[in-house]
């Protein structure tokens, strides 16, 4: 059996990704293994009936693989509608029937988050917020402790400048859920999306209390928030192109 035979034998039985690389060796390999064979029986194990057909969909079954099996890299968006300068963010946190905060925070502060982290915050905390991903922060002034048997609820609603419109994007939920690991005592929502995004559904908006240890056993010192959307906005871009699909009223 020649050399060649051998890897005619050989290269049916490799996963896609390995074949790929097989064609990056040399030439010859190259040649071999753009055998348009070997990629119909990989189409055939992942679309078995797509192969029934007597000539592939595509021009050929490499491409066919190539095009639907290739790792999807992160694609550049188009320049939001929206920015931070057109938002304004109305919120208020209850303790019980008893108001906590209550502020109007325009976009960019909210955007430009907490600048410098008090002294005292847990290490985990601090390398979270100190993390590359885009978060918006909100240092609270002045600073609040809320005790820990106690409920405690936020509301949020943003509006927007250039409209004059409002949207919801949490509504009186509870902060139901304390890490006292990681000092982040958490509350979402899910946002509601206009009628002209039918098919969007399901993201939820964070809320979260950063506090520290008070020294009282039960009680949180609250010293910042931090609002996000992870489920589906990771960057800044991300997050404005969501908020100008919510339902504006």
């Amino acid at each position: 059996m020649t050399y060649e035979e051998i890897l005619k034998v050989i290269f049916p039985y490799l996963e896609g990704v390995d074949l790929a690389s097989c064609m990056a060796v040399c030439k010859q390999w190259r040649d071999i293994a753009r055998n348009d064979y070997f990629w119909k029986c990989l189409c055939a194990k992942r679309w078995p009936s797509i192969c029934k057909r007597p000539n592939p969909p595509t021009l050929t079954y490499y491409k066919l693989y190539q095009t639907f099996c290739r790792r999807q890299h992160s694609r550049t968006l188009l320049p939001p509608r929206l920015s931070f300068n057109d938002l304004e963010f109305f919120i208020d946190i209850w303790n019980e029937d008893r108001l906590l905060l209550s502020d109007v925070v325009p976009g960019p502060v909210l955007e430009t988050g907490i600048k410098i982290l008090p002294q005292g915050i847990c290490n985990m905390l601090r390398f979270h917020l100190e993390g590359p991903e885009y978060k918006m922060t909100l240092p609270v002034e002045p600073r609040f402790t809320v005790p820990m048997n106690q409920t405690v609820s936020v509301s949020v609603l943003v509006w927007r400048k250039d409209s004059n419109r409002v949207a919801r994007i949490i509504d009186k939920s509870m902060f139901d859920y304390i890490d006292r690991t990681a000092h982040r005592a958490m509350a979402f929502d899910y946002l509601e999306f206009s009628p002209s995004h039918p098919f969007i559904s399901g993201i939820r908006a964070w809320i979260s209390l950063l506090f520290m240890e008070d020294g009282n056993e039960g009680v949180l010192d609250v010293f910042g928030i931090e609002m996000d959307f992870c489920d589906a906005a990771t960057s800044k871009e991300e997050v404005l192109w969501l908020l100008d699909m919510l339902d504006w009223k």
